[in-house]
């Protein structure tokens, strides 16, 4: 029988939530938002013994995908998201690494853009893409409804959503992604955010102020 492992990797000075997500019995997996911070990444990488086969973005900010170019060199692997609309911010994470004093970024052009529809594949499991903009223009979030599991990067957090007044964001654009993508997934379906502990579509829609 096929599982689903995740273990989270807080990075950079804003804390995210870099996630290792694979399959067993088959180790075989993906990094999630390597936004940074590449030696805890790999060592973690060690620790669970995993065979990373991709990286996905969740969006375009630093904090996500601000280490990705470098991982994947090191890895030899492709990088698969965001959506298309966050090309600018991919193309510009050296200007934002220095907005913010953070060392080593690079700019990155994934190997294939992500859309609503889409499927990516970790381990020996394949994740729906849902595109979820509003916090970028082109966030996107992964889902394992098999699993009653789902990624959600920045959209949806526990007891917040994602700010909305970075270049691109729109406030009334991320609520239709969480009430129209996310929410209709289901009350029992656990999610790791971008930032901060992990939630469930049930206990936000119960307990988060901005959906209340």
């Amino acid at each position: 029988m096929t599982t689903l492992r995740a273990a989270i990797v807080p990075v950079t000075p804003f804390q995210q939530n870099c996630t290792l997500l694979w399959t067993e019995p088959s180790m075989r997996g993906v990094v999630i938002d390597p936004g940074g911070d590449l030696d805890q990444i790999e060592a973690a990488i060690a620790e669970t013994k995993i065979v990373v086969e991709r990286i996905l973005l969740t969006h375009g900010h630093i904090d996500h995908a601000g280490g990705a170019a470098e991982l994947k060199e090191k890895l030899g692997v492709p990088i698969e998201g965001p959506h298309r609309a966050d090309d600018f911010l991919l193309a510009r994470l050296v200007d934002q690494g220095r907005t913010y004093g953070l060392e080593g970024v690079r700019n990155v052009a994934p190997d294939r853009w992500l859309g609503e529809g889409d499927e990516v594949t970790v381990g020996d499991m394949a994740m729906d893409v849902l595109f979820c903009p509003g916090h970028s223009p082109g966030s996107v979030a992964f889902v394992a409804a098999d699993q009653r599991f789902a990624i959600t990067g920045d959209v949806l957090f526990h007891g917040s959503i994602g700010r909305t007044d970075l270049p691109g964001g729109d406030y009334d654009t991320l609520m239709r992604s969480i009430t129209e993508k996310l929410l209709p997934l289901g009350d029992d379906v656990t999610f790791i955010c971008g930032h901060g502990p992990a939630s469930t579509i049930g206990q936000e829609r119960a307990t988060n102020p901005f959906l209340r």
